[in-house]
């Protein structure tokens, strides 16, 4: 069910966006328990002016190649899961596409289970 959202600035080739992708998925399936294809992600390109993060904020030396990781999750998870998911992201993009640690920004979004219909117009997970 998660909803993955990454925002990068413009020109990455398409296989950097697929194993972006690609390695958000794989990490949420082996710490959050995310059935398989249950995948559902949106990448955003932007230009330069539109994509604005401290470089330097928390003693990081964060470059151009930054990627913002945005996942709505439903709000079932403890603080040990989700360190595990950070850990895990952070390992597969930097083995591919190759991103550096300083440059991986995440953030989760959790909303209770009711939130969410995958089509239908129906709440599958309280119907």
């Amino acid at each position: 069910m998660p909803l993955i959202r990454i925002s990068l600035r413009r020109g990455r080739p398409a296989a950097q966006i697929a194993a972006l992708v690609d390695g958000v998925y794989r990490a949420l399936r082996a710490t959050f328990e995310v059935p398989e294809n249950d995948l559902f992600a949106v990448v955003h390109q932007h230009e330069e002016g539109e994509f604005i993060a401290d470089p330097h904020f928390f003693g990081f030396q964060r470059s151009d190649q930054m990627a913002i990781i945005q996942i709505t999750v439903a709000n079932t998870r403890g603080v040990t899961q989700k360190k595990a998911l950070y850990a895990a992201i952070a390992a597969n993009l930097q083995q591919d596409p190759g991103l550096r640690p300083d440059d991986i920004f995440i953030n989760l979004l959790e909303v209770k289970r009711e939130n969410w219909s995958f089509g239908g117009g129906i709440a599958q997970y309280v119907a």
